[in-house]
């Protein structure tokens, strides 16, 4: 369910379900079609769009889709009716955005993939994001850090988690993990306990952390009774969080018990506030602010028919094209870089974790 305050959150920029809509004579020239709001780094995301558009003087329309793939079309379709000129758009499941994408294109409304790949469409005209196999490079190499693998023998215990199935992102990052994890797996240096590897085991539908929780309960019932766990590839904040939950119902976190080294991505604060207590060991932070902005100018740029910049013509193939993408850096982030990376640079105020 949307909430009041989440709902008057979005409304800043411009709209969601149950706030006061545009007046209709307003001219919209980009159309923000973001998943949910059930996830702090979709606001976060949204609101930064809007913002950028606002210092644009070009007006946004923001809505978001409560990870409901109908209402997702449905806005989309609404934001063509308004008259966009252009869509930036974080898909709930591409490929069904297909018929909708189809009509923008008849429109001819530039559409921009943001952070999630749209698949399945060739109606689809750049892709702004991520490093993403960077992003399981950077979580898979402090693993091997943390448990100072290239120095101790070993063994160590595993468990992997991957994000949802339906989202292109997972995938990169599960693999630039394994990319990391895999020889050290190979060995025998590291073992998952449980056996459960590969996206099509390991994957968690939705990013839904309560569900990548009771997984893992199992997991620790069956196999870590006596057996110590030393890490868990936890694919971001939302998982980490619900992870370190059922990890310290069974008395992890403890002298005689130690937390295993637990990943993350997107800084939530929740998960920020975890770091800062030495429970979650780092997250992986993409600065959406720098995101935004990006994908913000390359909308910029094809309304004002010039050509947006890209720097990768070659990694992300939709499945109909190989898109011209823009690819930023992440960072880790953790006990000893928090503040600097996330309050100092002006990403979150100092009173969060007070």
């Amino acid at each position: 369910m949307i909430s009041r305050r989440q709902c008057l959150l979005s409304a800043l920029a411009a709209g969601c379900a149950g706030s006061r809509p545009l007046l209709a004579q307003t001219k919209i020239d980009v159309g923000l079609a973001m998943p949910t709001l059930a996830l702090q780094r979709w606001v976060i995301d949204g609101l930064a769009l809007a913002r950028s558009f606002n210092g644009m003087r070009l007006v946004s329309d923001l809505q978001f889709a409560n990870n409901d793939v109908q209402t997702q079309i449905a806005q989309i379709d609404g934001m063509l009716g308004k008259g966009v000129r252009a869509l930036i758009v974080t898909p709930i499941d591409g490929p069904a955005l297909a018929p909708v994408l189809k009509k923008a294109a008849d429109q001819k409304v530039a559409v921009i993939s943001y952070d999630r790949l749209i698949r399945n469409s060739p109606h689809v005209d750049y892709y702004a994001t991520f490093d993403n196999f960077g992003v399981g490079v950077l979580q898979g190499t402090e693993i091997v850090r943390r448990l100072k693998l290239g120095e101790t023998a070993g063994p160590f215990y595993i468990e992997l988690f991957g994000g949802s199935p339906d989202d292109n992102n997972a995938f990169f990052f599960y693999n630039g993990a394994m990319s990391v994890l895999k020889p050290y797996l190979d060995s025998g240096q590291l073992i998952v306990g449980s056996g459960q590897t590969g996206m099509d085991v390991v994957s968690t539908q939705a990013w839904n952390g309560v569900t990548a929780r009771f997984r893992f309960e199992k997991i620790l019932e069956k196999t870590y009774v006596k057996q110590r766990l030393h890490a868990v590839l936890a694919p971001n904040d939302g998982i980490a969080i619900e992870l370190l939950q059922a990890l310290k119902l069974k008395g992890y976190g403890t002298e005689g018990k130690p937390w295993p080294v637990v990943s993350g991505q997107d800084a939530d604060v929740q998960s920020v506030r975890s770091i800062i207590r030495n429970e979650q060991s780092f997250t992986v932070f993409k600065d959406t602010r720098q995101l935004a902005l990006a994908a913000a100018s390359m909308a910029e740029a094809l309304l004002t028919s010039k050509k947006p910049q890209v720097n990768d013509e070659k990694t992300y193939d939709n499945g109909v094209k190989t898109m011209r993408s823009l690819l930023l850096k992440p960072v880790v982030v953790d006990v000893a870089n928090w503040r600097e990376a996330l309050v100092t640079s002006g990403y979150y105020k100092d009173y969060l974790f007070r």
